[in-house]
């Protein structure tokens, strides 16, 4: 069987003896495992939608035997339906064959029956995340469910249980931890080493998520730029990787212009923060992909000010720029084949003395005007010089951008799918299947050719809003970012929508969701 350490999350695992690290251990569910609580699938196999008549996966008999209970009786008197999420819990007695002791070694408190639906890699996460929050606050959890799963079936179960668990206690200046400590160790009963580089995996792209949901999470009154670039810092230390940071001066005197005008009404100035990853194998032939994200860390709106009901949950506005530090957190455990370059540009947008003003023109890292008619537009801003100091510097392969950049994406497509620009049709594709496959769904949206006028200005190479304002602005707002790529090949990931989650969902805990580390990470694994 598989000893998975789930915790502590990728930030602090980086720094722990056992991080990343799982044991082969000797046997079954339900004889030896050292887990508080035992687990099986249960399986409807009824098409559409009939009546349903669940099963018991594998491993389901063996825990029967040696606790000496009946859990197909148990799914009927709970009338079970054996659907993807569905929990049925059993206390195990405390005298008898089904004591708590088993074999008169290990304690089971309770045996917990989770459904799996049609089994595919959804259920499975839908399960994970379901009977994660069954048994909040056990230490050791056995399972027999990923048996007869597929590598994908097992990822997406591991990943579910991890990620439902997430919760915060903030201390300011301190590391942020669970505000209730989640699962330690995940034991798949039943599976070999063979299985080991898969189950390891999964652990590693969920801690990366959870990793970026702590940076989503923390308060603004903590959490300016430069706190970023430290939490970068860490992960450079951490992840083996080169990390370069440049302060406000820097970026002035080499010509960061929308990063220096947006940070310029805050007293916390601006950074762009820059990680490399290079595999060990690395040659001059080796793909560099450059991922992009959006660190504004916190967003009034500027001058052009937010509504007071609209600005509470910008904390959350450097969600692309977590992404970036989750991805970047993970890829040398994943060992990751291809060059990878994390831009974070970072900034606090704030209505100060020496605020922007709407109608001000700034000149763009690689030398294009704008004139800024809207001061709450800024993240294109700022990504606009990350972009075009990584298709000048950089020489990258592709390009793939991460930001809560418009409303208008959450107004087209709510809060599963992310809305994916591009201008290359495999890179979509790509992006596409690594999300489906992540469990990050991405919806392309088109680059309309007649908008591009909508952006033109009497004083300036280009506006950074839509003149008109007649709808469209994710679109539009693509169409800003797309002339600072030239020619590479490049994604636009507007996750304003995925990025945030009204209410516990499956894998998604209320607030900010990482959006986008296991899609990009699952494309970086995946990269030919």
């Amino acid at each position: 069987m598989l000893a998975l350490p789930v915790w502590p999350s990728s930030a602090e695992a980086a720094t722990a003896d056992e991080a990343g690290e799982s044991d082969v251990e000797e046997g079954v569910a339900g004889t030896d495992t050292g887990a508080d609580v035992e687990t099986a699938g249960t399986l409807d196999d009824t098409p559409g939608d009939g009546a349903s008549s669940p099963w018991i996966g594998p491993g389901g008999a063996e825990v029967m035997d040696a606790l000496g209970i009946d859990l197909l009786a148990l799914l009927e008197r709970e009338r079970a339906t054996g659907k993807a999420g569905e929990v049925v819990s059993m206390p195990v007695l405390s005298e008898g064959r089904g004591a708590g002791s088993v074999d008169g070694e290990v304690d089971v408190e309770r045996v917990v029956l989770v459904g799996l639906g049609d089994g595919s890699a959804r259920a499975h996460r839908k399960a994970g995340a379901a009977l994660a929050r069954k048994v909040r606050g056990v230490d050791r959890l056995a399972s027999t469910v990923t048996t007869a799963s597929g590598d994908e079936g097992m990822r997406a179960f591991i990943e579910g249980v991890v990620l439902a668990t997430f919760g915060l206690n903030l201390e300011r200046g301190a590391p942020v931890k669970p505000a209730e400590l989640p699962l330690h160790t995940l034991v798949l009963a039943g599976e070999g080493d063979d299985r080991e580089p898969v189950a390891g995996s999964a652990v590693a792209v969920a801690r990366a998520a959870w990793f970026a949901r702590e940076l989503v999470h923390m308060p603004s009154n903590v959490k300016d730029p430069a706190w970023l670039a430290e939490r970068a810092r860490d992960v450079a230390r951490a992840a083996q990787l080169d990390v370069h940071v440049r302060d406000e001066k820097k970026l002035a005197a080499e010509g960061f212009g929308g990063l220096v005008a947006v940070g310029m009404g805050s007293s916390r100035p601006p950074r762009l923060v820059a990680l490399r990853y290079e595999p060990a194998d690395a040659g001059a032939r080796t793909p560099h992909v450059v991922i992009v994200g959006k660190g504004i860390t916190f967003d009034t709106g500027g001058l052009s000010l937010k509504p007071r009901t609209s600005m509470a949950q910008m904390k959350t506005d450097m969600s692309g720029a977590a992404v970036v530090l989750g991805v970047l957190s993970a890829v040398r455990e994943l060992n990751v084949g291809v060059r990878v370059t994390g831009l974070v540009a970072a900034a606090e947008n704030m209505p100060g003395a020496s605020a922007q003003r709407p109608g001000d023109v700034i000149r763009q890292y690689d030398g294009t005007t704008v004139e800024v008619l809207n001061t709450d537009a800024e993240g294109r801003l700022v990504l606009a010089d990350a972009m075009a100091y990584a298709v000048a510097e950089l020489e990258p392969t592709a390009v793939v951008d991460v930001a809560t950049l418009t409303g208008h994406a959450t107004q087209g497509l709510g809060r599963t799918h992310a809305a994916l620009f591009a201008n290359d049709d495999a890179l979509a594709r790509a992006l596409t299947d690594a999300g489906e496959s992540a469990g990050e769904r991405m919806w392309r949206m088109p680059l309309v050719e007649e908008y591009r006028q909508t952006l033109e200005s009497p004083v300036a190479d280009v506006a950074n809003i839509d003149r008109s304002r007649r709808g469209g602005g994710s679109i539009t707002a693509a169409l800003f970012l797309e002339r600072f790529v030239r020619e590479v090949p490049w994604a636009h990931l507007d996750i304003a929508g995925a990025g945030r989650a009204d209410k516990d969902s499956a894998e998604l805990v209320k607030g900010g969701t990482a959006f986008g580390v296991r899609a990009l990470l699952r494309y970086l694994e995946s990269y030919a």
